[in-house]
């Protein structure tokens, strides 16, 4: 092997069941120069297998070598944060197996020392690098499961039994990356079951059930007891559901199901269809993380699916589970960084089994009541009554004056203006108890209902739908419609960034076209156009670019690529691009 001048050379701490392929990949890549094993059979198999390498038994020679940039660390869990806060100290980059650690305060330890010292901490988190996960991703990004449910995930084997950690704490943490990286945000609780039949205290197996905003649930099964392997995903959607199969064939390895849940009145009813295979590029996610480790060092960048803050919140849920384990109840999650801490004004009211997402502020007289669910990051202005079991998706704002009452849920980015009103009863007597006859009212994500404007129960807001101010609302409302007036009506479009749309259904602040259909409009983009890049959730508008090409369902994309900017004149403008500038 020759090493690349222009590459950091790497050491790799722990040869054994994991370092090899860690030894492998940093090998081929050519920066390779230490590796450590205290078993000296190990090390001579690796030092035979990669010529050139130099072999220690030991952290204290790999730190003796000022040559060496970055050490990667494949030891028992239990060893991870007193090695990788000794590589920290000592200037070094550092990229641990997973889990991080074992404690929170560890975690927290390893996380401060890295900002600290301005280092590169990643944990090995492969599988958020999957092409699999990247496609679904996306997916979920543009809204093509529509309201995503629920997702599962089995890791299941007869496999390396442990007595140092158990299942959980062993298997889990990929599942926990996946998810949470998939659905963008932390779970709000988590609770915990298993058993222990090799050793005691150690668990052989756990089921894991997580609650994440807006409702969406996820289910984890890990066991090393098992009498087959199987590593498999479900997202499970309304308009789409799809199966990620690890241990497939590449052709196999991701099915979309584009079966859909339709309503016929008040019963709901599935339309299956043929499912999709989705070709992927065979790529090693082992390799694209050691990659991705390299790229941090030399950029001091740390990659937004492997950093330590995405590690600490990975722990942090392993953390809470392990309490759900061992108290028998629900756990909620602490924050994985103090800086996402939840915000509630010294005059408002949160009980004490309401859940608040992390960035949550909650401002003056506001009350939060008895298992009602707040997402991430939303915005509770003053005099706001949320409750009881009031359900609340991510990143939504609700003005002052607003009660959202029982059955009432809010899906994400969700905005209600100034004293607008739900109501939950068609019926309402100050002398007659009808809480029992309250109908469910639901608002679909990035909906937006004007100050004063009332909402009559029963009823669905569609996507991206709005409904101006002081309107009465007493029939269901299609997805990106503009609706006034007492009764409100339809009276035009609007484009999902809220601007008007003309009769051309073309947005004139940011381009998007859209589609109408039946009395339902889309966005072209949805008509078998792929977006291959843009900072807004995959559309090219409200201010922001995108690059597209043609395609068609499963995410094949043929054809030229197209780049959509905005020109010198203000408006937006599309151009071809060569295929081999499209980046990203």
């Amino acid at each position: 092997m020759i090493l690349r001048r222009d590459l950091p050379k790497v050491a790799v701490l722990g040869a054994g069941y994991w370092g090899k392929n860690l030894v492998r990949n940093f090998y081929s890549l050519g920066c390779l120069k230490t590796v450590a094993d205290s078993n000296p059979d190990t090390l001579a198999k690796i030092l035979a297998e990669y010529p050139g390498v130099i072999g220690v038994s030991s952290l204290d020679e790999i730190l003796q070598d000022a040559d060496v940039r970055a050490v990667a660390m494949a030891t028992p869990a239990p060893d991870h944060a007193e090695g990788a806060i000794r590589v920290l100290n000592s200037g070094r980059d550092v990229m641990v197996e997973k889990p991080m650690a074992l404690s929170m305060e560890d975690g927290r330890a390893m996380v401060g020392l890295a900002r600290s010292r301005g280092l590169i901490l990643m944990v090995d988190h492969l599988l958020n690098r999957h092409p699999a996960i990247t496609h679904l991703k996306g997916l979920i990004r543009r809204g093509e499961f529509g309201r995503v449910c629920h997702i599962w995930s089995r890791r299941l084997n007869l496999g390396r039994l442990r007595a140092e950690e158990n299942a959980l704490w062993s298997l889990a943490p990929h599942d926990i990356s996946l998810i949470t990286n998939l659905l963008g945000t932390a779970p709000l609780t988590v609770k915990c079951s298993g058993g222990a039949y090799l050793t005691e205290g150690i668990e052989d197996l756990a089921e894991a059930d997580l609650l994440y905003p807006a409702g969406v649930t996820a289910h984890i099964s890990v066991s090393w007891l098992n009498p087959f392997k199987e590593c498999r995903l479900a997202v499970v959607g309304l308009d789409k559901m799809a199966v990620f199969d690890d241990l497939a064939p590449w052709e196999d390895k991701l099915v979309i199901y584009p079966h859909r849940i339709t309503w016929r009145g008040l019963q709901p009813d599935s339309e299956r269809a043929a499912p999709v295979k989705v070709p992927l590029t065979q790529i090693e996610p082992l390799k694209e993380q050691c990659q991705a480790f390299l790229n941090a060092i030399s950029s001091r960048v740390e990659p937004e699916d492997s950093n330590a803050t995405e590690a600490l919140s990975v722990l942090s849920v392993l953390t809470a589970m392990d309490r759900a384990f061992r108290e028998g109840r629900p756990q909620i999650p602490e924050p994985a960084d103090p800086r996402d801490g939840s915000f509630v004004h010294s005059t408002a009211v949160v009980d004490s089994d309401a859940i608040i997402g992390p960035g949550t502020r909650i401002w003056h007289f506001s009350h939060v009541m008895e298992g009602s669910v707040l997402g991430d990051h939303c915005n509770v202005g003053q005099n706001v009554v949320i409750g009881p079991r009031a359900k609340v998706g991510a990143r939504c704002k609700i003005q002052n004056n607003v009660s959202v009452y029982e059955g009432v849920e809010l899906e994400d980015e969700v905005f209600c203006g100034p004293s607008m009103v739900f109501t939950n009863v068609n019926n309402p007597r100050a002398f007659v108890r009808r809480m029992g006859e309250s109908r469910k009212t639901l608002v679909k994500r990035g909906a937006t209902i004007g100050a004063n404007a009332t909402v009559v129960c029963g009823h669905t807001l569609g996507e991206y739908s709005f409904v101006a101010a002081g309107s009465v609302v007493t029939r269901d409302v299609p997805a990106y419609a503009l609706v006034m007036g007492n009764p409100a009506r339809r009276t035009g479009w609007v484009c999902r960034c809220g601007v008007r749309l003309g009769a051309d259904l073309r947005c004139p602040s940011c381009g998007l076209r859209y589609a109408e259909s039946g009395g339902e409009l889309k966005p072209e983009a949805w008509r078998g156009r792929a977006l291959l890049s843009c900072p807004l959730r995959g559309f090219p508008g409200a201010g922001c670019s995108g690059r597209w090409r043609a395609g068609r369902p499963g995410g094949v994309t043929r054809g030229p690529v197209r780049e959509v900017t905005r020109g010198p004149s203000g408006k937006w403008v599309t151009r071809s691009v060569r295929e081999g500038d499209r980046g990203t």
